[in-house]
């Protein structure tokens, strides 16, 4: 590494503490790096990342806008409208673009009823399989891969930005269930999950191997929960078999937010490696969703003794 940058070298440093699971420790690297160069937009994003993690959200929130600068792939529109910056806009009409994943969109979510409730008059793009799940916000709905033609608005905003935006600090996220559906007969008590996107950079780590699959679809009463094997449509379909169930147990994919924005009992497992910022550092719960119970992968640990933690701890008898 002799060859890169004091800002590079730093980067790296930062990567290896996080690698090494010590965030504290990237944080203040990261800062330090952008010390030396202000507007390192993969430093701004990641320091975000970071401090979120650790629940500092005050400081998190302003460097998260550095997303799309340093991760070229995260959409975002160009509108002649103006941007949303946080006035007030009680009465007014307000686009709220989505972006990156389907449990992304599901999770910020959340803030489209409360400012429906505020007064404000929603209009909510979405991927086309959320839709109809979404419907129940009764807001205006705009499907579509992302490229949008905006209807009479006043402001547009990017739903990621809305904690920003709403001023979201742990001590005020709303996290009371906000999905519902009604109930579809199931073939199980327990619903599993144990993939997801295989497009997803960190889907190595967070997916299950096929002994642990197993082992957790040979729970009494387990079902899978993937539309492949529920012919589910939509979201709102495997909603319905979610309200149908006693318990989920999924690894960190779209069915661990929908379950979780149910307040369905929710068992999520969480990968050692590269571990996402919304699920915090050491915590078994979860700020954003109440009702969801954390397992972390230690080290070097294989997904079958995971499992096997999980059934010695009689998760069959809880469902």
């Amino acid at each position: 590494m002799s060859g890169l940058s004091p800002s590079q070298l730093l980067f790296e440093r930062a990567r290896s503490q996080r690698w090494a699971g010590d965030l504290a420790a990237a944080a203040e690297t990261y800062r330090t790096a952008l010390r030396l160069l202000p507007d390192d937009h993969p430093a701004r994003w990641n320091l975000a990342q970071v401090l979120l993690a650790l629940g500092a959200y005050e400081e998190a929130w302003p460097l998260f806008g550095s997303r799309f600068e340093a991760d070229p792939s995260i959409y975002r529109p160009r509108l002649s409208l103006p941007e949303w910056q946080g006035e007030p806009i009680v009465g007014g009409r307000l686009l709220v673009v989505f972006e990156q994943g389907l449990g992304d969109q599901i999770q910020f979510a959340r803030f489209v009823p409360v400012l429906r409730d505020m007064g404000v008059h929603v209009t909510l793009s979405c991927a086309k399989p959320l839709g109809p799940l979404f419907e129940q916000f009764g807001v205006d709905l705009l499907y579509g891969d992302g490229k949008v033609r905006p209807p009479r608005v006043d402001r547009w905003a990017m739903i990621c930005d809305l904690p920003r935006r709403m001023g979201i600090t742990l001590g005020n996220l709303p996290n009371a269930p906000y999905l519902s559906a009604r109930p579809r007969p199931a073939e199980g008590r327990v619903g599993v999950a144990w993939k997801g996107s295989p497009a997803h950079r960190n889907d190595a780590n967070r997916s299950l191997d096929p002994a642990a699959r197993d082992m957790l679809l040979a729970l009494p009463g387990a079902m899978s929960l993937h539309p492949e094997d529920t012919g589910a449509v939509d979201f709102e379909e495997t909603a319905g078999l979610i309200a149908s169930l006693d318990r989920v147990v999924t690894v960190d994919t779209s069915i661990a937010h929908l379950a979780g924005a149910m307040g369905k009992p929710t068992t999520i497992l969480l990968p050692a490696r590269e571990t996402d910022w919304r699920w915090m550092v050491g915590r078994s719960d979860s700020p954003w969703y109440p009702s969801a119970r954390l397992v972390r992968q230690a080290l070097d640990e294989p997904w079958s003794a995971v499992v096997s933690r999980l059934i010695h701890e009689n998760i069959e008898d809880d469902a």
